[in-house]
C-alpha cells in the first residue's frame, strides 16, 4: 500500500498541462497533478491530497525555476490554498489559451483518436470583468466569498477580479448566515439580479429576477438565473459559429437539443424560414417557458419540454440538421445513437469539456459522423475551462 504522502513537500520538473487546471509533474514512479505551476518550471510543491492511488494532488508553493510565461496573479485570493475559482491566474492571457488548446487537442488524441492542431480564439474584453453570473457562499463568520479547490472551506473575499464590478459588490456587500448562498447575475443591460438560498430553503429573489440579454440579433427575457452563456461576448460568437456551420435549408427539418431559452433555435428558424420547422427540445420548463415567449413571432419553432434521450426516442422526422449543446457531462451514448439514427446531414455540437466533446465525437465516429471542423474560444479567462464549436458530417 502506497504511504499517504499529503503534506510532504517535493522538488518537481513540471511537464505538460493536463485537463482541470494542472500539470503534470512525476516522483517517485508516481503522477502528481500541480496547480498554481506551468509547464518546464521547477517548483516546490505541497501534496494537497493523496487517496493510495497512482496519482496525488499538490499546489506548487514556491518556484524555482518560473515560466516566461508567468505572471502575477491579479487576485490576491489565487494562490495555493486559497480561492478555487480561478486556474490560471498566474499565466498570461496567449499561454492560457495554448495550454487550453493544447488540453483540447490531448483530449481528442486520446479519446477520439484524433491528431489535430487546436486554436482557442479570444473574445472581446480583457482576462477581468468578464463573468456576469456568479454564487458566492457565506462562511462560517458570514463573510461571503467562494471556495477553495475541491474542498467545502469558503476563501472570505471583498472583491472578485473576473466578475463584473457591480455584480461582485451586490454579491460581497454584507454578511449573510453562514452557509447561504448568494447568486449574482449583472445582465446586458447592466441591471443586477440578487437571490438568496439559504441552507435547506428555497431561493429567494431579493432583486430583480428576469434578466434581459442579447444575442443572435434578438433581445431576451429570461429567468435571471437561469441558463446563459457566462462571458458577455460568448452568446453573439457562438450564435454566430453555429449559424455559419448549420446552413439549414429553407424550408428543411432541424433540431435544437438542449436548447436552453432558444439562442441556437432562432438561428435555425431563420435559416429554414416560415416553411421549416425546428424542434426545441429543452429539459426546463421555465427555460422551455422563456423560449416560447421570446420566440413567439417565430412559429416554425415547436417547442418539447422532456430530456432529450426520452423525446428523441419517439422522434420519427429526419432533420437536414441538429445542433446539440448538452451539459458539462456530453450527450452520452444514447443521445448519439439517436441522432445517428435520425441520419441528419450535419451535426453542430457546442461544448463546454473537451473531455465530453472527444468522448461524443468518438461515438459519433463509430456510426460514420466525422469531425470536420472545430473552433474554440476562450470564454472563461483565468479558468482551465473552454468552449468548443465541432461539425460533424456523414
Amino acid at each position: 500500500m502506497t504511504q499517504d504522502w499529503t503534506g510532504r513537500t517535493l522538488e518537481l520538473e513540471v511537464g505538460a498541462v493536463a485537463h482541470g487546471g494542472h500539470c503534470v509533474a512525476r516522483a517517485e514512479g508516481r503522477v502528481v497533478f500541480v496547480r498554481h505551476a506551468l509547464p518546464g518550471e521547477l517548483v516546490v510543491a505541497e501534496i494537497t491530497e493523496d487517496r493510495g492511488k497512482a496519482f496525488c494532488r499538490a499546489d506548487a508553493v514556491r518556484v524555482l525555476r518560473p515560466s516566461p510565461d508567468r505572471v502575477a496573479p491579479p487576485c490576491p485570493a489565487a494562490g495555493p490554498g486559497l480561492c478555487g475559482g480561478c486556474d490560471w491566474q498566474h499565466a498570461s492571457g496567449a499561454a492560457q489559451r495554448r495550454l487550453k488548446a493544447q488540453v483540447v487537442a490531448e483530449q481528442l488524441r486520446r479519446l477520439a483518436g484524433l491528431d489535430r492542431p487546436v486554436e482557442v480564439e479570444e473574445l472581446p474584453g480583457d482576462l477581468l470583468r468578464w463573468r456576469t453570473r456568479v454564487r458566492f457562499v457565506a462562511g462560517p463568520d458570514g463573510t461571503p466569498g467562494l471556495r477553495a479547490h475541491r474542498s467545502h472551506r469558503v476563501i472570505p473575499l471583498t472583491d472578485c477580479p473576473i466578475t463584473l464590478r457591480e455584480a461582485a459588490a451586490a454579491g460581497l456587500e454584507r454578511r449573510k448566515r453562514p452557509g447561504t448562498e448568494v447568486e449574482v447575475t449583472e445582465d446586458g443591460t447592466g441591471r443586477v439580479h440578487v437571490a438568496e438560498v439559504r441552507e435547506g430553503g428555497r431561493p429567494r429573489q431579493l432583486s430583480g429576477g428576469v434578466a434581459v440579454e442579447e444575442g443572435a440579433g434578438r433581445r431576451w427575457r429570461l429567468a435571471a438565473h437561469g441558463f446563459w452563456q457566462v462571458h458577455p461576448a460568448a452568446a453573439g460568437t457562438l450564435a454566430d459559429a453555429v449559424g455559419e456551420w448549420s446552413a439549414a435549408s429553407p424550408g428543411a427539418r432541424v433540431w435544437d437539443l438542449y436548447a436552453g431559452v432558444g439562442l441556437f433555435a432562432s438561428v435555425l428558424a431563420g435559416q429554414v424560414g416560415p416553411d421549416g420547422a425546428v424542434l426545441a427540445v429543452e429539459s426546463g420548463r421555465r427555460a422551455v417557458s422563456d423560449g416560447e415567449a421570446n420566440l413567439a413571432d417565430l412559429p416554425q419553432v415547436r417547442w418539447q419540454c422532456g430530456r432529450v434521450e426520452h423525446v428523441l426516442a419517439g422522434a420519427a422526422e429526419r432533420p437536414e440538421v441538429v445542433v446539440l449543446d448538452p451539459p458539462r457531462k456530453g450527450a452520452g451514448l444514447p443521445v448519439v445513437k439517436s441522432i445517428v439514427d435520425a441520419s441528419p446531414e450535419r451535426v453542430v455540437y457546442v461544448a463546454c469539456d473537451p473531455a465530453a466533446l472527444a468522448r461524443d465525437v468518438a461515438a459519433f465516429a463509430e456510426h460514420g459522423y466525422r469531425l470536420r471542423r472545430l473552433r474554440a474560444f476562450d470564454a472563461f479567462p483565468m479558468t482551465h475551462h473552454v468552449e468548443c464549436v465541432a461539425l460533424l458530417t456523414r
